[in-house]
């Protein structure tokens, strides 16, 4: 449709009401909520269960790892079936899942197969399946529309963080999880409501009219160029935001000040990826990917040595600026190297690399602490390597597919997989 990029520049156009309500549902959903409240839950539940922080994180762990397993299903999905029918059940399950946290007993088991469910609904409830209908609404505004989207899970982990921690200090930690499960139905109305694919997307939005072929995309260098740095990114973030509040506690920051550094994560998350939908709309994606990840890297760096509530939150906000921006580009990567017919399975398996580094970060760390009896300066540390890796990686990705003139975009993304191959 020739008018489609003008009118996303209009405020009363369709698509933006889409993406407040994405917005709203990203924001109390699992990207939001699960890891940046789960470092307050740490000491509580040690003392209620006296149970060990390495074995803690490994529920962390075994979210991180369904999320991984499911991903690609979920993406699926979206790809053939409208958004809502994947949405609305996994806000419901989620929700209830949250919410039976309060009931646990002395079984570590219980609270890991809660992780579980959670980890199997919970892209369900996130980016993921908010995106794939956001792409079908927008063009030229593409970069902006899915920051907006985003920023939803830096609003959420501003406000979750502090709502859960006033909860824990003032009535338990057992009320705290009654509370995040009922913040997370928040999204339930607006969903229903408003959240839709466009009708007309397949033929008049999509930037390839014939749907790539998943297996000739994981052959590809460019895919994998993709993958491994949100794997490694994720390993790193993710251990640290996961402890970031013991971490400080330990070094003699106040509970509420640890609280207040996990909110400054969804601050700079905010921060980001406005600045970073903005950037991806004039420039080239992988050079906006290094910056971001260098400053996350240097967030970490940062709360390594931090042994104040200031440094820790500074070393928070650089970590959220660049984590939150990290977001934004991934699946603006996919869209434009891949097209947007297979999006959401190739997103989906983007999460999967993601989960097994979201993994693995905390349960590391765990072990670390368990081993030291504390956090090491070098052990922080050792987690800034994988974003410095992560962040050297973008300078390998190639110029986006190009059609050229008189040709189908999809003829000319097919001609730049022949030429990605590994």
């Amino acid at each position: 449709m020739p008018e489609l990029p003008l009118a996303e520049d209009r405020p009363s156009y369709a698509g933006w009401r889409m993406v407040a309500a994405a917005f709203v549902g990203v924001m109390v959903s699992f990207a939001a909520m699960v890891p940046f409240t789960f470092s307050l839950f740490l000491v509580p539940l040690q003392g209620a269960f006296g149970w060990k922080r390495e074995a803690i994180s490994q529920a962390f762990a075994i979210a991180a790892l369904t999320v991984a397993a499911c991903s690609p299903m979920i993406g699926t999905l979206l790809d053939r079936l409208p958004p809502r029918r994947i949405l609305l059940p996994s806000i419901v399950v989620f929700a209830c899942a949250m919410a039976s946290l309060s009931l646990l007993g002395g079984h570590i088991a219980q609270f890991y197969g809660t992780y579980m469910v959670l980890g199997i609904v919970g892209n369900g409830t996130a980016q993921l399946a908010y995106s794939r209908a956001v792409l079908t609404w927008f063009e030229r505004r593409r970069g902006l529309a899915l920051a907006i989207v985003l920023t939803g899970s830096g609003t959420g982990s501003i406000v979750l963080p502090m709502l859960a921690q006033h909860m824990i200090s003032q009535h338990g930690w057992r009320a705290a999880y009654v509370a995040l499960g009922a913040v997370a139905l928040l999204g339930l109305p607006l969903t229903a409501l408003l959240v839709r694919n466009r009708p007309d997307a397949p033929k008049e939005v999509s930037t390839a009219t014939v749907a790539v072929k998943i297996g000739e995309v994981l052959r590809t260098r460019v895919f994998w160029l993709i993958a491994i740095p949100v794997m490694l990114s994720a390993l790193s973030l993710n251990g640290a935001i996961a402890h970031l509040a013991a971490l400080l506690i330990g070094r003699s920051v106040t509970p509420a000040s640890a609280a207040l550094a996990l909110s400054m994560l969804g601050v700079s998350g905010i921060v980001g990826r406005l600045m970073t939908g903005h950037l991806l709309d004039r420039m080239f994606a992988p050079l906006v990917s290094l910056g971001v990840l260098l400053i996350a890297a240097m967030g970490i760096v940062t709360l390594a040595y931090a042994t104040t509530a200031a440094a820790g939150i500074f070393g928070a906000f650089m970590m959220g600026f660049g984590s939150g921006s990290e977001a934004d580009v991934v699946p603006y990567l996919i869209a434009k190297y891949f097209g947007r017919a297979r999006f959401s399975t190739l997103y989906g398996l983007s999460w999967t690399a993601y989960a097994v580094g979201g993994a693995t970060g905390p349960v590391l760390m765990g072990h670390a602490f368990d081993k030291a009896g504390t956090y090491l300066t070098s052990s922080v540390l050792l987690l800034a390597v994988p974003l410095f890796a992560a962040a050297a990686l973008q300078l390998l990705l190639p110029s986006y597919p190009v059609a050229v003139a008189g040709r189908d975009t999809n003829l000319a993304l097919e001609d730049e997989l022949q030429t990605i191959q590994i």
